[in-house]
């Protein structure tokens, strides 16, 4: 295989709704360049790409694929992506490392929420769109309807280049506005023959290709001033415009393929060797330090490690991008985030399942290699020549979904555990959490299939039976009002005993709060006399303010630490049920110590339980996490979503439309949230998508409360 240079590679990722060809599409673009040499189906379970197999055995694609082809002197590096919104990971890192965008349409269904989920990903990232409508030859394919959709929520940016003479089963000829010409395939597709466009299809195409020059001029002064004197562009001029506006993202070519027959599929990826952007024409990737990184095949070589495989008999499969300069087989490089050295075995153009050994990869190229001891996804390797690059730049969605692993055997939780770091390498947004404050381990996803999959793999794969436990919620507890208490501790058992006495008051906390002089209780004043203060900014959110406002050398101040030890730990256990407390203010004004018995021990249990005492008695209360929610739902379905967020204890926060879609705005208990995706993916036929982000702690309805209160107590009683 040939070295390519910078200015030769194109890099594009393949995304679009599960369901939508994806799969199929890259088996005919790999065979059309000569990759392989028989397309696979799959349904047959033997396409280049979906070869793992949880992928075959759920019939979706769950990693992303990395593939190349090689056509007209240019190499596309493609990466197949999975269209299900739960392994939304796979796209967001494609979207990252490559130029350019195919979005594929189902042609039975439109634009579905997927086509908007992966609009908005590039859209966030500025990235170039082109819509393929694919599927073509269904019955129920409607083009026109299609695009006049396309246009409606993506604006009058779409335009089509090409159009089907007809849809349905007697689909294999298409109308192209750029060249201009019509193309007809026989039964096997491949090849088309490229005939004049007849002329009861002119008309049509004439007005599409005034469409198609206008939106190109757009992308470029000196065409659109040619434009206006002419009216017209020549075909070399009108692929400078749209090659120009794919940058700038003011044109959305629309293009035609049947994936399945092998139609449209050549001409294109003529159009992707031809026109779209090649790497040195996009904006420049900035490195971690904000600094501008210029792909260029004779800088300082820079890789950035995007993606981890695990294949059996392979082991680890490293992907990587480019970033600057050339590697070799035999190269030294070092890792800039864990400062280890590394030198790169056998270089590989990426082809799926199988893998193109090469001599050199330059600047913007993606390749991948083997046998690494010790990189990991995102990290940046980097020569000698290099500064000490690092490159961060993909952000993952936040989870979704959410559940407690446990390994049916708790023999194998260590090994459990190392099963899952290791597949996180493959999926970043697979998230591992060891909860000390939940005492779960906790596994978050992007949804239930999401985790399905994970599961899958695990007791497959891994050969650990596991079991998923709905997660327990981080409740948290604080007081409303003030409170005091006092708590003596003695034990006496033969020569030395315990001893100690705390009197404290405690009270809600809030930031910038002065520091009290009195307090009336009943009809006693407490004077305060504050000879020390602590602001604890505590790990789980909120504030712990201790005060020390003892006279009179009642308590030692040498007991002083061991005094906010034990409200410390009830802190961390709060009295109600179990949960971290927060937002308490403590004053320790008053106690007695004894000249033999007293000790940091006795302090600390007689802190806790005066802590516990005046906690009971300050009009306690529970909190609960809540989270802004943003749904994005199907007008149609608007209604039974509304309903069912009610149900949820939600509070709906606002409404909008977004490319063509309703969009709900509300925000709910993290409680509701545990099976949310399994809910909407029901109540739409998966038609609708959520996202979701931490909000703050609210107090938790009084019924829910006293519940949860109770099921503590019975813990308790259990664990006794």
């Amino acid at each position: 295989m040939k070295v390519y240079q910078t200015n030769e590679i194109k890099n594009i990722a393949l995304l679009g709704s599960a369901g939508s060809g994806k799969t199929t599409l890259a088996e005919a673009m790999v065979y059309e360049a000569g990759i392989i040499k028989r397309r696979g189906t799959v349904e047959g379970k033997n396409t280049m790409s979906d070869y793992f197999p949880v992928e075959q055995e759920y019939g979706y694609s769950v990693f992303s694929t990395v593939f190349h082809t090689e056509w007209n002197g240019k190499k596309l590096n493609i990466i197949d992506c999975p269209g299900s919104d739960d392994f939304v990971g796979g796209a967001v890192t494609a979207l990252n490392v490559t130029d350019q965008a195919l979005i594929l349409v189902n042609g039975q269904y439109g634009p579905e929420v997927g086509t908007m989920n992966a609009f908005r990903n590039t859209d966030k990232l500025k990235k170039p769109v082109i819509f393929l409508v694919n599927q073509l030859d269904r019955d129920n394919c409607d083009f026109d309807q299609i695009l006049h959709q396309l246009q409606e929520v993506y604006g009058p940016n779409c335009v089509p280049v090409q159009y089907p003479v007809a849809t349905g089963a007697g689909f294999n000829a298409i109308i192209d506005v750029l060249i201009m010409k019509k193309l007809t395939w026989k039964p096997e597709g491949g090849a088309p023959t490229i005939e004049d466009i007849p002329a009861d299809q002119l008309d049509k195409a004439q007005e599409m290709k005034a469409a198609l020059v206008e939106a190109a001029a757009a992308g470029d002064d000196a065409l659109m001033e040619k434009f206006f004197e002419t009216e017209d562009l020549s075909e070399d001029e009108m692929r400078e415009g749209i090659r120009k506006g794919l940058v700038t993202r003011s044109i959305f070519p629309v293009f035609c393929v049947c994936g399945g027959k092998d139609m449209g599929v050549r001409r294109l990826m003529e159009f992707l060797g031809n026109v779209v952007p090649f790497v040195s024409e996009m904006p420049k990737v900035q490195n971690a330090a904000g600094q501008e990184v210029n792909p260029d095949a004779d800088g300082p070589t820079s890789l950035y490690f995007f993606k981890t495989g695990i294949e059996p008999h392979i082991g680890e499969v490293s992907y990587f991008k480019v970033m600057s300069g050339t590697v070799k087989s035999g190269d030294d490089l070092t890792n800039a985030d864990r400062g280890s050295k590394e030198r790169i075995g056998t270089l590989y153009a990426c082809a799926g399942s199988n893998r193109v050994q090469v001599d050199q990869l330059c600047a913007g190229d993606i390749g991948c290699t083997v046998k690494l001891k010790d990189v990991k996804t995102g990290n940046t390797l980097n020569g000698k020549d290099c500064a000490d690059w690092k490159f961060n730049f993909i952000k993952y969605p936040n989870s979704k979904f959410s559940r407690a692993i446990k390994a049916i055997n708790e023999s194998e939780t260590e090994k459990m555990m190392a099963a899952l770091n290791k597949m996180r390498q493959e999926d970043p947004t697979w998230v591992v959490e060891q909860s000390k404050e939940l005492r779960q381990i906790i596994v978050h996803g992007q949804g239930e299939f999401h985790l399905r999959t994970l599961k899958w793999r695990m007791e497959n794969n891994e050969k650990i039976q596991i079991e998923y436990q709905e997660p327990k919620i981080p409740y948290r507890e604080t007081i409303s009002k003030m409170a005091r208490a006092d708590y003596r501790h003695k034990k006496q058992s033969g020569g030395s005993g315990q001893f100690g006495e705390v009197h404290l008051i405690i009270e809600p906390y809030t930031e910038g709060m002065e520091d009290p002089v009195s307090f009336m209780i009943g009809n006693q004043e407490f004077k305060m006399n504050i000879k020390s203060k602590e602001e604890i900014d505590l790990e789980w959110g909120g504030k712990l303010v201790f005060l020390n406002s003892v006279v009179g050398g009642a308590i030692d101040l040498r007991f002083m630490p061991a005094i906010l030890k034990g409200i410390m730990q009830r802190m961390e256990q709060g009295p109600l049920t179990g949960s971290y407390a927060r937002d308490v203010r403590v004053i320790v004004y008053d106690g007695k110590m004894h000249p033999v018995d007293s000790n940091e021990l006795s302090f600390m249990l007689a802190a806790r339980n005066a802590f516990s005492m005046a906690f009971r008695e300050a009009g306690p209360k529970v909190l609960e996490p809540i989270y802004d929610l943003e749904v994005l739902v199907p007008a149609d379905y608007m209604g039974d979503v509304m309903s069912d967020l009610q149900g949820r204890r939600a509070i709906i926060m606002g409404m909008d439309s977004e490319s063509g879609y309703q969009k709900l705005s509300a925000k709910i208990p993290l409680k509701e949230l545990a099976s949310y995706s399994i809910a909407l993916s029901s109540l739409t036929g998966g038609r609708a998508s959520f996202s979701t982000k931490f909000s703050s702690y609210e107090l938790v309805p009084n019924d829910i409360q006293q519940a949860l209160i109770k099921q503590h107590e019975e813990e308790m009683k259990d664990e006794d």
